[in-house]
């Protein structure tokens, strides 16, 4: 009698990390690691809205302060508040072009090279557009050309 191996998805049908990272580099990019990584993307989608709209509704508190050095914190935050809603924007718009990617189906391959970018580093940034290398010269020349 044969032993029948488990079925590699959970009992509910989704992938998990561990079986993504179990396929073989055949199966790279198939339909199920693009649902995965599609659902991981939109789940990543919500957590930046929800931090956007909480950063809003920050920002649109005014409050007034007699002390100087409480008006100053508040100003410093209020700075932040921006800082992050800038962030969180670029953000947004990456994992947009990434799900993008994954319609057209030219998601996990580098934008740069066309090689595939690798499992673990869309496991680590999912909106990753280049692979290890590329992003490793990219950051090489600009250290080497950023203003001192």
């Amino acid at each position: 009698m044969a032993v029948r191996k488990a079925h590699p998805f959970k009992s509910d049908g989704e992938l998990t990390e561990d079986d993504v990272r179990a396929m073989p580099d055949s199966a790279y990019m198939n339909e199920a690691q693009l649902e995965f990584f599609r659902k991981r993307l939109y789940k990543m989608r919500e957590e930046v809205l929800a931090r956007e709209l909480d950063v809003k509704e920050r920002l649109h508190q005014r409050e007034v302060f007699a002390d100087p050095a409480d008006r100053a914190t508040a100003e410093e935050e209020h700075w932040l508040d921006l800082r992050l809603r800038e962030r969180e924007s670029m953000l947004l718009r990456k994992i947009d072009e990434a799900l993008r990617r994954i319609r057209d189906k030219e998601y996990g391959y580098c934008t740069k090279t066309g090689e595939p970018i690798g499992i673990p580093r869309l496991l680590a940034r999912p909106t990753a557009t280049v692979c290890v290398d590329v992003k490793g010269q990219d950051e090489k020349v600009e250290t080497h050309f950023r203003d001192r």
